[in-house]
């Protein structure tokens, strides 16, 4: 670590020792203490740097920027003291996923193909957080070009989830954006964003007990983010609490003329459209959900979720998708195809990892081979075979036509009720190395979150209790596209109900 980073902390431990450290405070409370002057981004950021030393273990991490996170900390308190305060995130250390391209910092999405690879430019959505004020703090490890459900496919090495059980084995945190999940869990951040593109922000969340949330396809600009499935991936924030996901997404947020999906919409005021009320909302319990051999927890959470919004004044309505058992199969030829397409671009001759060959052909073979993981290699095989003559029409536009049809279950299901509630995720965190041989079992861990991303619709996951082996498990709420402010409002009186205040068993948060 840079030696001013290191007697910056130094001193600060003494202080932070007589009080609740300021890393572990909510986005919200933090935003409320540099205000008011009880708190210093300097000594906010310093924190979590301090908390980030302490937890290397976790892998969390590919690339810490100390040094520069504690200079924009001294920005945002020089504005913060002349009363010029970019916006709502000014001085909130925020972790950023390493599939962001971030302008003189390394960005790898976890792959050795991306070797050295330094961006001459700033990803639209980093751009707007540190427009908004935020420092970052690093770059997050992830599943290697957002290709997996466990965070164990990194060229970095796996992510290990801050949750731990008596059996001393290491959890995986769910995966791809598993390094942001574990950074908000251990406290490493006040916040973190992540990449979904079938649930890779809302999986890990569960697996965490943490809030991640998916917005609308087209709510946040692409450009700038290493692509991996370009019809489905969308960004999202990853935070504490549901109040905290809809502050970072207010900075996340609004329309890119450098990405032709971003949507041109005003950005509404997030925050404010929580109101602690759902009287009256109507609130969807799709028959679809139950699926063979789900653990009975599972259920039973799904069951409390409804009765506690229930409580709360809405009203529980049943319904039905029809073709929710074709979303991951479908999801299944539809990303890999768009994968094999987006990653024909790292040929070794541009940027990062080059592998010499007595011929262009063999550069590039040579390149791809030792460059891209079991895990891509096996998505763009698959993609490459679904989009080649003779299969295209069998395959990829028949699963095409499927993602058609499912969205216009979720249409129908819409004229009925306001949001949808289903579970995050068929289990709790497993342990690093399970389900490794099976890719199919791997791939099941998406199966609650494929749906609404084949339709781009805006979800969120929120923790609504324990599991049976003390582990997290997540909640899944599901609204209309481009209607977030109810979907933060049910998701904010989901998590006051449930009331989850559990923290990570067997694992020290920087105390």
């Amino acid at each position: 670590m840079p030696p001013v980073a290191s007697r910056l902390i130094l001193l600060f431990r003494k202080w932070s020792n007589k009080m609740t450290k300021p890393n572990e405070l909510t986005i919200a409370d933090a935003r409320d203490a540099l205000t008011k002057g009880d708190l210093s981004a300097v000594e906010l950021t310093t924190s979590c740097i301090q908390a980030m030393d302490g937890a290397q273990d976790l892998n969390a991490f590919i690339t810490e920027t100390p040094e520069l996170s504690l200079e924009r900390a001294a920005q945002s308190d020089a504005r913060i003291a002349k009363k010029e305060s970019r916006g709502a995130l000014e001085g909130i250390p925020i972790a950023v996923k390493d599939l962001y391209c971030t302008e003189g910092v390394l960005t790898t999405a976890a792959s050795h193909i991306l070797d050295g690879f330094v961006p001459p430019y700033e990803s639209t959505v980093t751009e707007n957080l540190r427009n908004a004020g935020s420092v970052m703090t690093g770059k997050t490890n992830l599943d290697e070009f957002a290709m997996g459900s466990a965070n164990v496919t990194s060229h970095y090495g796996p992510v290990k989830n801050p949750w731990k059980l008596d059996d001393g084995k290491d959890r995986v945190p769910g995966g791809s954006s598993g390094g942001s999940a574990a950074a908000v869990a251990a406290h490493l951040s006040l916040g973190a964003i992540g990449t979904d593109t079938g649930g890779s922000i809302r999986q890990p969340a569960s697996f965490c007990g943490i809030v991640g949330m998916k917005p609308t396809y087209g709510r946040c600009s692409r450009w700038g983010t290493v692509a991996f499935a370009s019809s489905l991936d969308q960004a999202g924030p990853m935070t504490k609490t549901v109040r905290d996901a809809a502050i970072m997404l207010q900075g996340m947020a609004g329309h890119d003329v450098k990405d032709s999906t971003s949507v041109p919409m005003v950005v509404p005021d997030f925050e404010a459209a929580i109101t602690g009320d759902v009287r009256g909302l109507k609130v969807g319990i799709p028959k679809e959900y139950v699926i063979d051999g789900a653990l009975e927890e599972i259920s039973e959470i799904w069951k409390k979720g409804a009765e506690m919004l229930r409580d709360a004044g809405a009203e529980i309505i049943d319904i039905t998708l029809p073709h929710t058992k074709y979303a991951l199969p479908a999801y299944y030829i539809i990303a890999p195809a768009e994968a094999s397409s987006n990653l024909s671009r790292y040929d070794g001759v541009r940027y990062g990892l080059r592998v010499e060959g007595d011929s262009l052909d063999e550069m590039y073979a040579n390149t791809r081979g030792e460059g891209f993981g079991d895990e891509v290699k096996r998505r763009i095989l698959i993609g490459a075979y679904v989009l080649s003559a003779g299969y295209y029409d069998a395959y990829y536009v028949k699963a095409q036509q499927v993602r058609s049809r499912i969205a216009e279950d979720f249409n129908t299901a819409f004229q009925d009720v306001d949001v949808i509630l289903t579970p995050t995720a068929p289990s709790t965190a497993f342990a690093i190395g399970e389900k490794m041989d099976d890719p199919i079992v791997m791939y099941m861990n998406d199966v609650f979150t494929v749906p609404a991303s084949m339709a781009g619709l805006p979800c969120i996951s929120v923790p609504g209790g324990l599991g049976d082996d003390g582990l997290p498990l997540g909640l899944h709420l599901i609204s209309k596209p481009f209607d977030e402010q109810t979907l933060f409002r049910a998701a904010d009186v989901l998590e006051r109900q449930a009331n989850f205040t559990a923290q990570p068993k067997g694992w020290e948060i920087n105390r």
